[in-house]
């Protein structure tokens, strides 16, 4: 992206289910800034305004900004049905015959033992899914032409139906899209500024029901995400603020919020994506090959893994489905087919709701307090949360947090908690580590998901740890996987909205093969990447893009008459495509068959533009050390520990846990037989002994 130094002033805003976390950066100086305001999830731009009207109030002024980055949730909130973003009426033009794909789809059920399961809600209602008179082969010949006949009768049934978008699938229409294009024509033409959806234009890919979904899927999020920037800008603007605005998509890259408003479904999972790329920058700086990334904030926890600097990346996800134990369950949302950053995420955060079941046993989640009415501590509500057992237990300032800016109230914690210690005939302090120890273990197995499920052994990584609880909670995970060491962030509590200010700006494109690799011939393939890489410097140029475009190229490839592919990296020859698959399957399933055709399925590229660097931070002196200490419970007893302040620590001093560690957005817990040292602007602590 195109960065101007002297203009100074670099800002990441994240948008959380409790807070909205603002991370500044001068260009010139190095200079960071941090903010944390609460969330305000029915106008979501709000707290984005509140925060940086923080800002300029601490700078006492409103320093020029080139570059203005955001990462929100509200496409997956729309999704999940959250009050004032209620779906728009959507239509789906297709071939005829093939309308209820989208509603039949693979027959998954998502719950196998439930006989009244549902589906979810389709996208399009069956009275606005028309069905037109053309047809196409799989190699995209034309078997019945698309008539303008036709065209017309579309758009009058749609003039009767007056939908908010439309979204357009035909069968084969990746090998061919002229129909799609020919029938979007003729619907724009009808109605002006209506959102349309082709299918072949964001999926092009085989397999009708994932193409089809995406497309109603995206279709259904562009009014609402349009609408949303829209507002956004307009009041940036009324504050003299008028940058471009750079939006973070699933994949764990920029785009600006003009093509953000085009394709929708890419910005489906921008929230977590952010933290695991700043995750990936703290990484490479460190010279770790392998890291676990760990975010626990006020509702949800997420890992994610990045292997030798790279960030794993999936092709193909369930927007608003639901997670069993951090696993997605198929079947149970809308299969969206665009790279995402590969997390795994459970409902695990500050806010986390614990409660005593029907059975009499302490349960910890799924429902969040969210930031309103928030944990019981804050003073608006009597449900104890995780951050209610971490008061509790004295791990938290029992007087306030984010710098002394949130009054905490410890004594609504602990009637909270007492509510549920009656219950269990159990004490208060028994009872929040309980709610502690629970909610430790649901995450622990979301990063056994990323880590021992995926063919990777735990105990070689160190772990990222950060949000606003992610450091109190790191330690214990490590001990729970043998992980050895944890690195927590200069300012962990930002630090997804940090990696906004260092993601690269990252298009990727898809063109569908189905070929035989013996059958391709070495000038096609050629042709096929150039094209491909050619789309991917246009679309950085469209964006602003001045750093020159790294690629990344793979095929998706399988025997032939399988029913599944494994990723093939970059090859420049047909024969080079199929023995890199033969290895890898043999890695994968432990045997190879050599005497199969091995079929080129798609191609992927990722076209990516880095983010010019700027000046390297300078880490503060360590101020005065400040002596304080607060009772922990440990180990069924208070322990006098120490509470020191992050800024006070010097490089040559390690810390013996317990301790803990204090700072604007979070506290770090040094957990017994853990040693704690500053890295750098980096903590890093260190289990000790076997």
């Amino acid at each position: 992206m195109s960065i101007n130094n002297d203009a100074a002033m670099r800002i990441g805003i994240d948008v959380g289910g409790t807070f909205t976390d603002l991370a500044a950066l001068d260009a010139r100086t190095g200079v960071r800034h941090v903010v944390k305001v609460p969330s305000t999830p029915r106008a979501p731009e709000e707290g984005v305004l509140a925060a940086l009207d923080a800002l300029f109030a601490r700078l006492g002024s409103r320093p020029p900004i080139e570059y203005l980055a955001h990462s929100t949730t509200i496409a997956t909130n729309a999704l999940l049905g959250q009050m004032h973003l209620e779906l728009p009426r959507v239509a789906f033009v297709t071939t005829h015959g093939f309308r209820d794909v989208v509603e039949i789809g693979r027959q998954n059920r998502s719950e196998v033992y439930n006989l009244f399961v549902s589906r979810p809600r389709p996208l399009a209602a069956r009275e606005d899914r028309i069905g037109v008179r053309e047809r196409l082969d799989f190699n995209g010949n034309v078997l019945e032409a698309l008539s303008d006949a036709e065209c017309e009768r579309v758009v009058r049934e749609l003039q009767t139906r007056n939908p908010d978008a439309v979204a357009i699938g035909f069968l084969h229409s990746y090998a061919n899209d002229a129909h799609e294009r020919k029938m979007a024509a003729a619907i724009e033409r009808a109605f002006p500024g209506m959102p349309v959806t082709r299918s072949a234009q964001i999926d092009p890919e085989y397999r009708e029901y994932e193409r089809f979904s995406t497309a109603l899927v995206n279709a259904a999020l562009q009014p609402i995400v349009q609408r949303y920037l829209d507002r956004l800008r307009d009041a940036l603007r009324e504050r003299g603020i008028d940058v471009p605005l750079y939006v973070m998509q699933s994949n764990g890259g920029m785009a600006l919020a003009e093509r953000v408003a085009r394709l929708p479904a890419a910005i489906i999972e921008s929230g977590p994506a952010s933290g695991v790329i700043a995750a990936a920058d703290l990484a490479r700086g460190a010279n770790a090959r392998r890291v676990l990334s760990f975010d626990m904030g006020g509702t949800t926890a997420k890992a994610g893994t990045i292997v030798d600097g790279t960030v794993q990346i999936a092709n193909e996800f369930e927007a608003a489905g639901t997670t069993h134990s951090g696993r997605s369950v198929k079947g149970s949302g809308y299969p969206v087919r665009f790279p995402f950053v590969d997390l795994a995420e459970i409902s695990a955060g500050g806010g986390t709701i614990a409660f005593v079941d029907e059975a009499g046993a302490l349960r910890v989640g799924p429902l969040s307090a969210g930031a309103d009415p928030g944990p019981a501590c804050y003073g608006n509500s009597d449900r104890a949360t995780v951050t209610d057992a971490n008061v509790v237990l004295g791990r938290l300032s029992g007087e306030a947090l984010a710098g002394g800016t949130l009054p905490i109230d410890a004594s609504r914690s602990r009637a909270a908690i007492a509510a549920l210690a009656r219950a269990l005939r159990m004490s208060v302090e028994e009872t929040a580590a309980g709610i502690v120890r629970i909610v430790d273990a649901q995450m622990a197995k979301v990063l056994r998901i990323v880590t021992v499920e995926r063919g990777y052994d735990p105990r070689e990584f160190a772990m990222v740890a950060f949000g606003g609880n992610g450091p109190l909670h790191g330690c214990a995970l490590a001990d729970e996987l043998g992980i050895r060491t944890v690195l927590i962030p200069a300012d962990p509590g930002v630090f997804s909205a940090q990696g906004l200010l260092v993601a690269p700006l990252r298009a990727s494109f898809v063109h569908t093969v189905m070929r035989a690799a013996h059958e391709i011939a070495p000038a096609e393939l050629e042709t096929l990447v150039r094209d491909l890489r050619e789309r991917g410097e246009r679309a950085l140029a469209e964006q602003n893009a001045a750093q020159q475009a790294q690629f990344a190229l793979t095929y998706d490839v399988r025997y032939r008459g399988q029913s599944f592919e494994l990723a093939v990296e970059e090859r420049t020859l047909p024969e080079e495509i199929a023995e890199r698959f033969h290895a890898a399957h043999a890695q994968r399933y432990g045997y190879d068959v050599r005497e199969e055709a091995v079929e080129i399925v798609t191609a992927r590229i990722d076209a990516v533009a880095a983010l010019e660097p700027p000046v390297a931070p300078a880490r503060e002196p360590a101020r005065d050390a400040q002596s304080a200490s607060r009772d922990v419970w440990l180990d069924g007893a208070r322990v006098k520990t120490p509470v020191l302040q992050r800024t006070s620590l010097a490089a040559d001093v390690t810390i013996e846990g317990p301790a803990l560690i204090e700072q604007y957005d979070t506290c770090t817990f040094v957990a017994p037989g853990w040693l704690a040292r500053m890295a750098g602007a980096m903590l890093q602590l260190e289990r000790t002994g076997a």
